[in-house]
């Protein structure tokens, strides 16, 4: 990110009958390890037929950084009403898209990104752009109210937006055909960022306000956000960790339009934004330098090797706004390298960063010459000798060798999502002999954290930070804990570009069942929870998805292909209402994307999110 230079805009004052509209957006898993595109358009439609532009400039956005987090787009002022829809325009000209075959990153040709309604590149001389329009529920609409804040949780879902061919272990082409969902309520299992220019701060009230500028762009700030902090708000200023009132007299001290990074969640009831952790000043990962996230796969000495790097390069740069990936990136640390964590005081050095851990790093970068016709590196060098990191948290799975009250042993599988077979452990112990073992691997738990439902072999994921560099065993400290067995799966059903007529045994208002035959017959039948997918296409009990009654929080949708529309729903009632009109006649089920707890014996799916795409 980058310090601001310009004054920062808002539409308050343009805008005399007028609420808030905070609109965020996050992504879906995918099989994607960079997905660059450029978004033209983001506008709602009123159901007087007024329509809105909240994203007023072309912004670059890669949305594989977005599976772990929701990103605030907009906290614009938009005229007051009923807001039935939502369109996103997505431009795909020098696109930058990176699969991850299971075993390396592809980057898939320019002339090799196919454009799903006219089977055509997405590139000159065709149309390189794609629009998709979403349908809120109409007995749900986006309600923008004077002296109030509406939301609107956009949800591009890139595993259903996308075919990867000819399959996912060759990957040549993508085909494009994006679908997007929408809940009034941000995912509160995922952490909300807000990135923007300083407007002002009051130690009285315990608060500050941003500019807010997405998806570290510099120009055309959508709004204004107003991040409330608490005593245990935690600020990493200039090189310096404060906590509460200390850190936000230390922000209010910052030259306007200081940029800065905010994490943390938003409370609807309140209609408050709360941070637990802020970036600024050179603290700021990217604030005036190029800045790259990605995984730790190795470290000598003073020297790293991150794996599948995002890259913002600095406003003054020579790639200035131009956002890249890299396979690998080399590293240099220094005593000059500031080093922090969203959520903890520290002091960190650098020795805080070590094998696994996921980290956003600030440097001046070199990097190789990229795949013709995007922004895909083979790989690049990032000095930050002079730089900052953040620690990010890192999700590590595996299954389950050994327990006791405070720790857990696993079988490591994978770590950030990569296979544990990329990653070399040297160094990572006190001593040689106690470096990190993937075959056993030990995390702390802490004591909110209960190990009763473990056993030998249970699969789970976990997520934390890596123990620093030369100091383990324990290898991983762990803040969180989900097991197989309760934890919610997402579920992905692919029946191919024809698709599948009858896919449903039985469909009522409160159970929609897959029989096995219909499984086998997909292309693809997944099953994950946080680590290798599980192939159900052997289960000859089939799949029964069933509404979870204890969901805080649901999304149904049914997108159509070929009018790239995507209709949302309140209930599963409604939906499979829905679907027995739709599915009829010449309109198969292409594919079928659901999330809820799952129940392995009794093969039972209670959704909270179900997605449904039709060849219409």
């Amino acid at each position: 990110m980058q310090t601001q230079t310009s004054a920062p805009s808002s539409t308050v004052s343009s805008c005399s009958n007028c609420g808030g509209a905070l609109v965020t957006i996050t992504d879906a898993p995918g099989d994607f390890l960079s997905y660059i595109v450029n978004i033209v358009s983001l506008q709602l439609t009123s159901a007087d037929g007024t329509v809105v532009q909240i994203v007023p400039t072309t912004t670059q956005v890669d949305f594989a950084q977005l599976v772990d987090l929701s990103e605030i787009v907009s906290a614009a002022q938009i005229p007051v009403g009923q807001y039935v829809s939502a369109s996103l325009t997505l431009d795909y000209s020098g696109a930058t898209i990176v699969v991850d075959n299971g075993t390396g990153a592809v980057t898939i040709a320019a002339g090799n990104i196919i454009n799903g309604a006219t089977s055509l590149p997405l590139a000159a001389p065709n149309t390189t752009q794609v629009t998709v329009s979403l349908h809120l529920d109409a007995a749900h609409p986006l309600v923008v109210a004077p002296n109030a804040i509406g939301n609107l949780a956009l949800d591009f879902n890139l595993a259903s937006s996308d075919t990867i061919g000819p399959s996912l272990s060759a990957p040549t082409t993508v085909t494009v055909n994006p679908v997007l969902t929408a809940s009034l309520v941000p995912d509160s299992a995922k952490q909300i960022h807000v990135g923007g220019a300083l407007v002002s701060a009051s130690t009285t009230a315990s608060d500050f306000v941003l500019a807010v500028h997405p998806f570290y762009t510099s120009t055309g700030a959508n709004g204004q956000v107003t991040v409330a902090t608490t005593s245990s708000t935690t600020f990493a200023i200039n090189g310096t960790s404060y906590t509460g009132g200390a850190g936000l007299t230390a922000l209010a001290a910052l030259a306007a339009n200081t940029f800065i990074a905010a994490y943390g969640t938003w409370n609807p009831t309140t209609q408050t934004f709360t941070a637990t952790g802020v970036l600024a000043g050179s603290s700021l990962p990217g604030a005036s330098a190029d800045t790259v996230q990605g995984v730790v796969l190795s470290r000598s000495g003073d020297d790293l090797t991150l794996g599948d790097g995002f890259i913002a390069p600095a406003l003054s740069g020579p790639n200035a706004g131009h956002l890249a990936f890299a396979r690998q990136v080399a590293v240099t640390l220094g005593t000059g390298t500031s080093v922090s964590e969203p959520g903890q005081t520290g002091p960190f050095t650098i020795q805080a960063i070590s094998v696994g851990q996921r980290l956003q790093v600030s440097g001046t970068l070199t990097a190789s010459s990229p795949t013709a016709g995007t922004t895909s590196y083979s790989s690049a060098t990032l000095d930050a000798t002079a730089g900052a990191a953040a620690l990010l948290p890192t999700t590590i799975a595996g299954t389950v060798t050994s327990t006791s009250a405070t720790a857990v042993t696993l079988n490591l599988l994978s770590v950030d999502g990569r296979p544990v077979s990329q990653f070399d452990f040297t160094g990572t112990g006190a001593t040689g002999s106690q470096d990190a073992s993937a075959a056993a691997y030990t995390v702390a738990l802490p004591a909110s954290v209960s190990t009763s439902s473990l056993s030998s072999g249970s699969p789970v994921s976990l997520t934390g930070f890596v123990t620093p560099f030369g100091s383990a065993p324990p290898d991983f400290t762990a803040s969180s804990l989900s097991v197989y067995g309760n934890a919610p799966v997402e579920i992905v059903l692919n029946w191919g570009p024809l698709g599948i007529a009858a896919p449903f045994a039985t469909e009522t208002s409160t159970e929609l069942l897959i029989n096995g035959a219909t499984l086998t017959a997909g292309q693809d039948a997944l099953l994950t929870v946080g680590f290798p997918t599980v192939g159900l296409t052997g289960d000859s009990n089939g799949l029964e998805l069933v509404p979870d009654a204890a969901a805080t929080q649901t999304l149904f949708a049914v997108a159509h292909g070929k009018t790239r529309t995507i209709d949302t729903y309140g209930s599963f009632a409604d939906l499979v209402a829905a679907l027995q009109t739709d599915l009829t006649g010449s309109t198969t089920l292409l594919q079928l994307s659901a999330v809820g707890p799952y129940s392995v014996t009794a093969g039972t799916l209670s959704v909270d999110k179900l997605l449904l795409v039709l060849s219409d």
